[in-house]
């Protein structure tokens, strides 16, 4: 199982899961254009992506997901309250499918495990991608105001972690945003500080957990370097010596192997944890 990172921050997200037999794009926040560059740079044609999952209707998740499947003829997964919030992207003519929280189901070769998440937006969603094969699981949640004790259970026993770790708050509180918009960032249903990142990963830790890559980092109001050793810093305490890195927003970022990660997981992992 491998996921890579095409790009994620608020000028948008998409990240790419590949089990054997099955790719899929999960958020679709680039242009169309944008995409297939995303893809090409990582020696993928258009042709490859089986289906695109949308967690949420916010521009930098949706902006070329219309243009995308119109064009390459891609099937996209969606919530009807989604997809009706972001019906001006879509013409009528594209293949739409519903799926709903709490309701897994089969894309190929990956098990798509919905969950509810606190964000403001139509009908926003976590994920869980469960190679069938394997067993092994990616947990995604950014867009995340507060963490829910669904949400944990949901998470709870992955292999790899994909969380937001948006802002600083110190960065946020004097950075150029208007209060209004610092405002609904900091809310319960805005975005997780890199301080509150740091305190879910802990709670996720277990002997298994191969890599936590952060997410959604505001350029204007984070830093990649601080974020990691925030959020590096209060899973080390905890005993973790896992993988860590910060997604990149300008360029996609490596191809991740799952299983290879959690095979360079030591003994000593295993009994801090």
């Amino acid at each position: 199982m491998k996921v890579c990172c095409l790009g994620s921050g608020s000028a948008g997200n998409a990240l790419l899961i590949e089990v054997e037999g099955t790719r899929v794009l999960l958020d679709a926040g680039f242009s169309a254009r944008g995409l297939e560059s995303r893809l090409a740079s990582v020696g993928l044609l258009p042709s490859a992506i089986d289906a695109i999952l949308i967690t949420h209707d916010h521009r930098d998740h949706t902006r070329g997901v219309g243009v995308f499947t119109r064009r390459h003829g891609t099937p996209v997964y969606l919530t009807e309250r989604t997809l009706y919030a972001c019906q001006k992207l879509f013409r009528g003519g594209e293949r739409t499918m519903h799926y709903g929280a709490a309701r897994p189901f089969l894309l190929g070769g990956l098990r798509v495990e919905p969950f509810i998440t606190v964000h403001d937006a139509a009908d926003p969603v976590g994920v869980v991608l469960v190679d069938v094969t394997t067993g092994a699981r990616i947990g995604i949640a950014t867009d995340l105001g507060t963490p829910t004790a669904a949400m944990h259970h949901a998470l709870s026993g992955c292999d790899f972690l994909i969380l937001e770790a948006n802002h600083d708050e110190v960065m946020l509180r004097v950075g150029p945003y208007p209060w209004s918009v610092k405002a609904r960032i900091a809310s319960s249903h805005g975005h997780l500080s890199n301080h509150a990142a740091g305190r879910l990963a802990a709670t996720l830790l277990h002997p298994r957990l191969a890599g936590v890559l952060l997410a959604h980092l505001s350029v204007e109001c984070n830093d990649p370097d601080l974020a990691r050793d925030v959020v590096g810093g209060t899973l080390e305490k905890a005993g973790w010596r896992g993988w860590l890195d910060v997604a990149r927003q300008d360029v996609p970022g490596p191809f991740l192997d799952v299983e290879e990660l959690r095979s360079r997981i030591g003994p000593d992992q295993l009994t801090l944890l």
